[in-house]
């Protein structure tokens, strides 16, 4: 792979995390080529509609929500729920795309993953209308 190719990585990692997240800084450092090719299917799965892209980053940003929380992927899940969140994304909508995930994957996916992170965007959303964080119970 080229420099170019993982400078455009990381160019796409700033456009839509604002930074290069841990671990893609590890997969940079340790496996640059993977890195390269990683980013490059990821560049084109996270272009918008403005770009060419047929669904718009609020609907893949949930997309990815969702199929990390049936992949058990808690940290991945909450990443994108913020991403998601900040382009839109409703409680309404999470609440339903999540009941989605447990009538497939069953009520451990909910357990581990869903509840979690939906708490999660419980949480952005009372910082987002100044309300102060409820306290957990478990």
């Amino acid at each position: 792979m080229t420099d170019e190719a993982i400078q455009r990585g990381i160019d796409n990692l700033m456009k839509t995390f604002g930074r290069v997240p841990e671990t893609f800084q590890v997969m940079l450092e340790h496996a640059p080529d993977a890195f390269a090719g990683y980013t490059a299917m990821r560049g084109f799965v996270m272009r918008d509609r403005a770009e060419g892209a047929a669904l718009d980053l609020k609907t893949k940003e949930f997309i990815f929500v969702l199929l990390d929380v049936a992949a058990g992927n808690l940290t991945g899940a909450k990443s994108h729920l913020t991403q998601s969140m900040k382009l839109g994304l409703t409680i309404p909508e999470l609440v339903e795309g999540l009941v989605q995930v447990m009538m497939c994957n069953g009520i451990t996916a909910w357990n581990l993953v869903g509840r979690p992170v939906l708490e999660h965007g419980l949480e952005i959303e009372k910082a987002a209308s100044g309300a102060p964080p409820r306290a957990r119970s478990d």
